[in-house]
């Protein structure tokens, strides 16, 4: 059994992480042990390992905060040896076999991709929950993203899809554009200084009432300069590193409001009936096939480093998964 652990933080992230051989500890009553089949590397376990994020575990620490895998023993009562079930949030995935609470594990359906449910758990909630949370839409109604070809941006676009919604999706290179329309991105730009100019031009007088940004920086405010009067901007993300700008004409003329979401937080305070609404939710729609992402590479646990690498590095087109 190998799991990827790190025992310190450092700016080049596949550096703090290795992948070290453990025996599993005898189970509980109320145990079992679930055999991972895959875990996707996110840009918050990146930042993790760099020791950026908001919440860092004390260390040392196993990398990786969600997937499915398929249980292979019990301790006592639970779902049946056999069944895939998602993992708890935050238990540290990236290893080959892992210890859960049989109480947290969550059973999917086994004829279900498994690769597309281990993916459920952070980046389509949070699709979900900023177009649904700040502002009521109604359909046909503009949604403009920066960051559209990101996990979070490919899940946003399939969602405002399913809702009747019209996506406007920012990119920052020309090669990301075909992939953000293959994923159903109505209109796809490139960012620039004239984006509030072109946005204008496409919407006429139904400018976008809800902006998603990633990026932070001045990214924020040409995205925010593009929304109609008294819209929301919604930040999830710091891409640029720099805090976000929004001009006074943006907060002051057209009485923009600048929020932010963090998943983390919903957790904390959402109920557990809310909690499991939204990924009943998110499961049929994985398995009725009407949210996919694409998938970059996969590793397994022995090729950690490789993996963390391939995923921080830019220019990719799908996610990196780490597998069983």
């Amino acid at each position: 059994m190998l799991k990827a652990q790190y025992t310190e933080r450092g700016p080049i992230p596949q550096n703090s992480i290795t992948a070290v051989e453990f025996e599993a500890p005898a189970l509980a009553e109320d145990e079992a042990l679930v055999e991972l089949i895959a875990s996707p590397i996110n840009p918050s376990d990146v930042l993790t390992l760099t020791g950026e994020y908001g919440i860092l575990p004390p260390m040392p620490a196993t990398g990786g905060n969600e997937g499915v895998g398929k249980i292979v023993k019990l301790g006592g009562k639970g779902p049946a040896v056999g069944q895939n079930v998602m993992l708890p949030v935050g238990i540290g995935t990236w290893s080959t076999h892992i210890v859960c609470k049989t109480a947290q594990l969550i059973p999917v359906p086994n004829e279900a991709d498994p690769k597309q449910l281990a993916m459920m758990s952070i980046n389509p909630p949070t699709a979900l929950l900023m177009l649904e949370q700040f502002v009521d839409l109604e359909a046909g109604d503009w949604v403009i993203q920066n960051a559209a070809n990101s996990g979070v941006g490919s899940y946003l676009v399939q969602l405002a899809k399913i809702k009747g919604l019209k996506t406007i999706n920012i990119v920052r290179r020309e090669s990301a554009i075909e992939g953000v329309k293959a994923q159903g991105g109505d209109v796809v730009l490139v960012d620039g200084p004239g984006l509030a100019k072109e946005v204008a031009k496409i919407t006429g007088d139904k400018l976008p009432k809800l902006a998603i940004d990633a990026i932070g920086g001045a990214a924020t405010d040409r995205i925010g300069a593009c929304l109609a009067v008294g819209g929301t901007l919604v930040n999830y993300g710091l891409m640029s590193g720099e805090p976000c700008h929004l001009s006074a004409k943006s907060l002051v003329f057209s009485d923009v409001t600048l929020k932010g979401f963090w998943l983390a937080r919903w957790f904390r305070t959402a109920t557990p009936e809310q909690q499991m609404a939204v990924f009943g939710k998110i499961t049929k729609y994985i398995i009725e096939g009407k949210l996919h992402t694409p998938i970059h590479a996969e590793y397994p646990v022995s090729e950690i480093k490789q993996a963390v690498a391939a995923a921080a590095e830019g220019g990719r087109d799908g996610k990196v998964l780490v597998v069983g």
